[in-house]
């Protein structure tokens, strides 16, 4: 199995394609520092206005832990598209290619040359969002410095101390790793379907956009089934950012992206031992 995945991540990683991803999360990263470096604090006093005219705020609201928090809530947005380009092209790019027939006479079980595919897309996940946590987290702090991080929502005005943030963003980043694990699996699960990877990378974002539009609309008969949806489960990771954390929830959403994990890619295993190889 480290053989084949060896192989596999060989296959990934020798793309050019494959570290767009990394230029294009360093490069939105690298701009948002610059325009909050820039013009943070007219941002800042633009934002807070409703609050200042009432309550006297001191501190360092503009530090290394709010840029990061305003990172994340932008990046996780656009990051499943970045994992389904490689995700998407695991399987659809052999076929494509016309190697996927040559590949299963190979003396290796479909199970294990699938497995070894899915957990190549994992690593490339995993490596995806330590770059992005380095960037948002590493570079804010040693740019913008440290402090209580402020975060405003929609019916309470959040303080976390200092001190008590840093383990917020490790839980955080996992579960971010939990959600975008979902998204790979989902792209891998539709490319045993095409013979070129375009169809799973367009097919897995439909699938996402519909799902997050369902997702926010509050009508009575899409709020039946959204606790199925894995989108309405994807931003669990803001519940680390609760005073207190709602364990119940953030672990409940947790176990629903397990869940579709295990579902997408045992049936992708199971369809592909089954599939007849014609190209």
């Amino acid at each position: 199995m480290w053989q084949l995945l060896r192989i596999e991540l060989y296959k990934i990683f020798k793309r050019p394609r494959t570290y767009i991803s990394f230029a294009a999360i360093g490069a939105i990263v690298m701009l948002i520092l610059l325009a909050f470096y820039v013009d943070g604090r007219n941002y800042m006093a633009f934002g807070l206005q409703s609050l200042t005219q009432t309550f006297d705020i001191e501190g360092k609201v503009l530090n290394g832990y709010l840029i990061c928090f305003i990172i994340l809530q932008t990046l996780l947005i656009h990051v499943p598209l970045l994992i389904a380009l490689v995700a998407g092209d695991l399987v659809a790019g052999e076929a494509n290619m016309g190697t996927l027939r040559l590949l299963i006479t190979k003396p290796v079980s479909r199970t294990e040359l699938m497995f070894s595919k899915f957990l190549a897309s994992v690593v490339y996940t995993m490596m995806l969002l330590v770059w992005m946590a380095i960037l948002s987290l590493l570079v804010s702090v040693l740019v913008f410095g440290l402090g209580d991080l402020m975060i405003l929502k929609s019916e309470e005005v959040v303080v976390l101390n200092k001190a008590d943030v840093l383990w917020r963003y490790f839980a955080a980043f996992g579960f971010a790793a939990i959600a975008m694990t979902t998204v790979a699996a989902l792209s891998f699960l539709l490319s045993i379907f095409a013979e070129n990877s375009i169809g799973p990378i367009v097919t897995t974002m439909s699938v996402i956009i519909v799902f997050t539009i369902l997702t926010t609309m509050d009508i009575p008969v899409f709020n039946k089934i959204k606790p199925f949806l894995f989108t309405t489960h994807m931003i669990g990771w803001k519940g680390f950012f609760d005073a207190p954390v709602v364990w119940e929830s953030v672990l409940t959403s947790a176990g629903v992206l397990v869940l579709h994990i295990i579902v997408f890619v045992g049936a992708a295993i199971a369809i592909f031992r089954r599939k007849d190889i014609l190209s």
